[in-house]
């Protein structure tokens, strides 16, 4: 990355962001405000940590060691920055260890299902995949779920300083072979770390670079 596109996005991400709305059911997602990037993956995989680690918020989004916390779409409106750029991030339930019920699991898939297929201002999913242990099976079908949407798609890998270098960059070459069967998944995958910061700068720069203008 550049500096300069390191700048602009320390400079969005710098800039306020709040939360503003939850949606629990199809029917109630908010009105458009800017372009969306979602983050989703599975139970404790790190998504609210890495929302307040990119915002530089400690509390932004709530993080708990219990998986199933996030229980709805949270919106939060980031920006608009000196320059006018601005986004809405989207933290999405986590799935594959939420001890809840089998009617709000069935909820849960309806409305993300909703959300992905049908929400024109979604510009990019983030998916969020465990460092230590790579995708599992709930990745992949979201993998195939976000193919079949024709929606872009793009690998975040979490708690990266729990591996070594080298194993990191091992992890990092089995998960590209994997996208690269996948026709909307991105190819740049970001390593990031939300206890020591790494990647964070980086990720926040590619983000900027999907933030509308004006």
């Amino acid at each position: 990355m550049s500096d300069e596109a390191l700048e602009i996005g320390r400079r969005l991400f710098a800039a306020s962001c709040r939360f503003f709305h939850a949606a629990q059911r199809p029917d109630d997602l908010p009105a458009r405000q800017a372009p969306e990037i979602a983050f989703a993956g599975r139970s404790n995989v790190g998504k609210s940590s890495l929302l307040n680690a990119l915002t530089g918020q400690k509390a932004l989004a709530r993080t708990s060691k219990e998986p199933g916390r996030t229980q709805q779409l949270n919106f939060f409106a980031l920006g608009p920055d000196a320059e006018g750029r601005k986004l809405v991030l989207v933290d999405m339930p986590g799935y594959g260890f939420a001890r809840v019920s089998a009617s709000l699991l069935k909820q849960w898939s309806a409305l993300i299902r909703r959300y992905l297929r049908g929400r024109a201002d979604l510009v990019r999913v983030l998916v969020l995949i465990d460092a230590r242990h790579g995708p599992k099976p709930n990745d992949r079908e979201l993998f195939d779920l976000l193919d079949e949407a024709a929606l872009s798609w793009q690998a975040v890998l979490t708690k990266c300083d729990a591996l070594q270098p080298a194993d990191l960059e091992k992890r990092r070459a089995e998960l590209a072979a994997e996208i690269a069967k996948h026709p909307a998944g991105h190819p740049e995958i970001h390593l990031t770390s939300a206890e020591t910061g790494a990647g964070i700068a980086e990720l926040r720069a590619a983000l900027a670079g999907l933030a509308a203008f004006g």
